[in-house]
């Protein structure tokens, strides 16, 4: 569960960085004009993911498989259903780690779980350009490519690549301070559209272990 958890943090700041795409234009524009289009448009996004980690080698250590909910600022519901299921709530307040198969809730503040991360940043208001170095890498494909490397020397990852598409934020691979580098392939997105009114509400299931506080 450590290891999701983890890979969550990083994850949530290539689902934040999705963009409004035009699919009509007929030159590939710059990952960079994509970003700053969804700090100014997009309020929610919903999609479907596939994710592999690899080793400083290249080697496949795990895979896992879910949906992403997410409405700014600051609320995101991630569902993990393979290899096992979890599911990680914020609901603006705290922060909900459920591991299904443990029988456990973890709850801590989202505020300090999530300070200097990624996550921090974008499910608010503030630029990216504010804590990131901000870089457009050519391509030869038919994606737009946008790398984030972190101002603050400490921050617990190296770099952060995301990749547009005309579908929306097609991919996105960060590179820790291992050298692991976790690779998000994101299915049927979603943006702005109407979510039900509960969509980051959680209450732990009766009988479940909960670790925290939860008032």
């Amino acid at each position: 569960m450590k290891a999701i958890k983890y890979w969550m943090m990083a994850v949530l700041t290539s689902v934040m960085l999705s963009a409004t795409l035009v699919a009509q234009a007929e030159e590939v524009q710059a990952g960079s004009v994509y970003l700053d289009a969804f700090m100014a448009e997009v309020e929610t996004f919903q999609a479907g993911f596939e994710q592999v980690v690899f080793d400083a080698n290249g080697q496949e250590m795990e895979t896992a498989s879910g949906s992403v909910l997410l409405a700014r600022p600051g609320k995101f519901r991630w569902d993990y259903l393979t290899p096992y299921p979890q599911l990680i709530v914020a609901d603006g307040d705290k922060i909900w780690f459920y591991d299904v198969d443990l029988e456990q809730v973890t709850v801590k503040s989202q505020a300090e779980t999530l300070l200097d991360t990624p996550a921090s940043l974008l499910s608010g208001d503030a630029m990216p350009s504010d804590k990131y170095t901000i870089t457009d890498i050519p391509s030869e494909d038919d994606f737009s490519w946008v790398q984030l490397t972190p101002k603050d020397e400490e921050a617990g990852f190296q770099t952060v690549m995301l990749v547009f598409g005309t579908e929306g934020l097609h991919q996105m691979v960060m590179k820790d301070n291992f050298d692991q580098t976790t690779k998000i392939t994101f299915l049927e997105t979603v943006e702005n559209s109407e979510l039900v009114k509960d969509a980051f509400a959680f209450t732990p299931p009766e009988g479940v272990d909960v670790v925290g506080d939860i008032n």
